[in-house]
């Protein structure tokens, strides 16, 4: 469910192109992934758990230990509360925002400017890493060095998280300068589908014929956004189509995505039972998310 919010790349990236605002992005999709997650990890996983045998693996019934466990862990209160930090900044930013639509403020104030810079998304990520190391590294008695090597093995994830995300948007800005993306919108429009089922349906394209929900809801989002930009929908319901372009980008996981065979070996499932449990997850979740976002898209 973590696809329907920042600080997710997809999402965010998805944002941009469709010029939806991050924190209204927030605002709906907590709910729907929290929404989404009870139907589709805790009623299906009851489900499944009773049709369907998995023993637990060594590595999650304690038969692998920590060799350098940590000094102090952090209390969950203060790991939340960092967690918070992103979305408290992206809400000031977005409140900030309304507050000027509305005239109640200027935008020329310096106050203003400065809670719309900290709120802005990647300022607000930076200011959350730079109060996690202090939290729950310099705080907890860690070292400098300690803290370096952190910061140094979370840098290959990130550098293949912007790879993934920059290779996605740029395959998209090429289908847009083809002309795909106006033709699909006419296409559309002649066949009378809705904008929000037909960003939905091109991520779900996406995702099953490549397998990367992020490489999906990136190159939808770059496709749909003259679709999209020709409606002229609201701000709100400009979050709701990110949320069933983010749907649509889980759907239907198979052989061609990492996180197939990344969760099989983890829980040690076989190749059916991989397709039984985790394809069946991932498709709920993209077809309860677009419900959904339909939903709230009616209503906003």
């Amino acid at each position: 469910m973590h696809v329907f919010l920042p600080p997710h790349p997809g999402p965010i990236a998805a944002s941009e192109f469709y010029g939806a605002n991050i924190g209204q992005v927030l605002i709906l999709g907590l709910p729907t992934a929290f929404i989404t997650w009870y139907f589709s990890g805790y009623m299906l996983g009851k489900v499944l758990g009773r049709a369907i045998h998995v023993p637990v693996p060594e590595l999650l019934s304690g038969g692998t230990r920590d060799s350098d466990p940590p000094k102090e862990p952090a209390k969950a209160g203060t790991v939340v509360a960092v967690m918070l930090i992103p979305m408290l900044l992206i809400f000031l930013n977005t409140g900030v925002s309304a507050l000027i639509s509305e005239k109640l403020v200027s935008a020329d104030e310096t106050w203003v400017q400065t809670a719309k810079m900290i709120g802005s998304t990647p300022v607000a990520l930076l200011i959350s890493v730079l109060a996690a190391l202090l939290v729950l590294g310099r705080k907890r008695g860690e070292s400098g060095s300690t803290l370096e090597k952190t910061v140094d093995g979370a840098l290959a994830p990130v550098c293949s998280v912007i790879l993934i995300t920059g290779a996605g948007g740029m395959f998209g800005g090429v289908l847009r300068a083809s002309g795909i993306g106006k033709a699909l919108a006419d296409s559309m429009a002649d066949l009378g589908i809705p904008v929000l089922l037909g960003c939905f349906l091109a991520a779900l394209a996406l995702r099953i014929a490549q397998g990367s929900a992020t490489v999906a809801l990136t190159t939808a989002a770059a496709l749909m956004a003259p679709a999209v930009a020709a409606a002229a929908f609201t701000d709100w319901q400009l979050a709701c189509i990110v949320l069933a372009t983010a749907a649509g980008s889980v759907g239907c996981s198979h052989f061609n995505d990492s996180g197939f065979w990344l969760v099989g070996r983890l829980l040690d499932m076989d190749v059916p039972t991989t397709l039984k449990t985790w394809t069946a997850n991932q498709t709920l979740i993209a077809l309860i998310g677009f419900a959904l976002s339909a939903l709230l898209f009616a209503i906003v």
